[in-house]
């Protein structure tokens, strides 16, 4: 007898079931979600008829808001819509609930609530979501759902105690990796701005824009955008390319260089950054190092003779862009922020170089340590998955 398949996921019929269930350690069974629970959406709250209250109100994207009605305490939330699609939680406390959720209406009663919680989301209800422009999950998409539990709640609990303390103690091995990670970020940073601000006898501090040049970017009909072209055509989303972390290497979109002017073009060596939006906020600064045009919430520095290009960057990454930016609705950056922006430099390219090499090697070290640290965290998420796995497969 053959399995149907319904949104990439496998439906299984009763006489698979029983042959699953007779495969399970003794007391365990297998059950579609929608036969064991059902689920109801929230209460039809909206942002309009919010008040301030005792109470929260939790939704697909977490507490929402304040309202002066509640549900009963200890029940279990599964987000319906958006960042939290997916994701299941306990809430301990009285709350209202958006339909941005759903709330584990019937059922409950034979569980273990945190087992249902740890359960829930080893399945990853995400992946049952509608794609649409956020991710959403329906009453119908979860009903077919395979679950896997003992049916005694003392053994439920059992293995809550296990997972309990497993993670207890994974999380804290993660804490310490994300510290260490951060220091050795911070370590570097620290040791950046040391550079910058012990200036010797033979440096020199000026205004930016008399040692560099400042040139936003352009407007490009969509009719000139390639999918392969001579020169990359950049814009903000592109520095997020994993390519991309340090220099342009590619892009979305390309140009052909004889159906643009010359002077679009961002030379090598030249820094680029956001220059509107939310984007300044990340700070992102990328190297161009081949033939590039930017669109028009781009900007670049080229730095001039008198500035190594390598010397620039390291610079650079320690100057807030947020400082420059205008407080208008949409940050903004324009040439004229720059007016007050001061660089120091040792007037010789040679020493300039020095210090690059130097940077750069400390550098190099420092992501060393941080692809460990990353690792190592990276690892300890793997290590919960197996956990999980071993706990529902009865194997703990």
């Amino acid at each position: 007898m053959k399995a149907a398949m319904d949104n990439g996921k496998l439906k299984m019929d009763n006489y698979q079931l029983s042959t699953i269930n007779s495969q399970l350690p003794k007391d365990w069974e297998i059950r579609k979600l929608g036969e064991v629970f059902k689920l109801k959406s929230g209460d039809g709250l909206t942002a309009k008829n919010m008040i301030e209250g005792q109470y929260p109100v939790f939704g697909g994207n977490g507490i929402a808001g304040y309202h002066n009605q509640f549900n009963s305490e200890n029940e279990v939330i599964i987000g319906r819509v958006g960042a939290l699609c997916g994701n299941v939680r306990k809430i301990n406390t009285k709350f209202w609930l958006t339909d941005n959720a759903f709330r584990i209406s019937k059922g409950l009663e034979y569980f273990n609530s945190n087992f249902v919680v740890y359960m829930l989301n080893y399945k990853d209800l995400r992946s049952f979501a509608r794609q649409a422009a956020q991710p959403v999950i329906s009453n119908s998409s979860l009903k077919d759902v395979l679950i896997k539990f003992p049916k005694s709640i003392e053994e439920q609990k059992r293995i809550v105690s296990i997972l309990d303390h497993a993670f207890e103690a994974i999380d804290k091995a993660k804490v310490n990796a994300e510290q260490n990670l951060k220091n050795a970020k911070e370590l570097f940073e620290s040791y950046l701005q040391g550079v910058f601000e012990n200036k010797g006898d033979d440096w020199e501090e000026d205004r930016l824009k008399n040692v560099c040049e400042l040139k936003s970017g352009t407007t490009i009909s969509p009719s000139l955008e390639r999918n392969e072209g001579d020169v990359l055509y950049t814009k903000v989303r592109d520095m997020n390319l994993p390519e991309n972390e340090v220099e342009i290497n590619t892009s979305s979109r390309f140009v052909n260089s004889n159906e643009i002017k010359t002077n679009q073009i961002i030379p090598e060596g030249a820094i680029i950054f956001p220059k509107r939006g939310g984007a300044i906020a990340t700070n992102k600064k990328r190297k161009i190092v081949s033939p590039t045009i930017v669109d028009l919430n781009t900007m670049a520095i080229i730095p001039s003779k008198k500035i190594d290009k390598n010397y620039f960057f390291h610079w650079f990454q320690l100057f807030d862009l947020k400082s420059i930016s205008n407080g208008a609705n949409i940050p903004q950056i324009n040439n004229y922020s720059f007016d007050d922006v001061y660089i120091p430099y040792p007037k010789s390219i040679k020493e300039q170089q020095i210090i690059v090499r130097q940077l750069d090697a400390l550098s190099a070290e420092t992501k060393k340590l941080e692809s460990i640290y990353q690792q190592k965290i990276d690892d300890f998420e793997e290590l919960k998955k197996s956990v999980l796995q071993k706990a529902f497969n009865g194997e703990l």
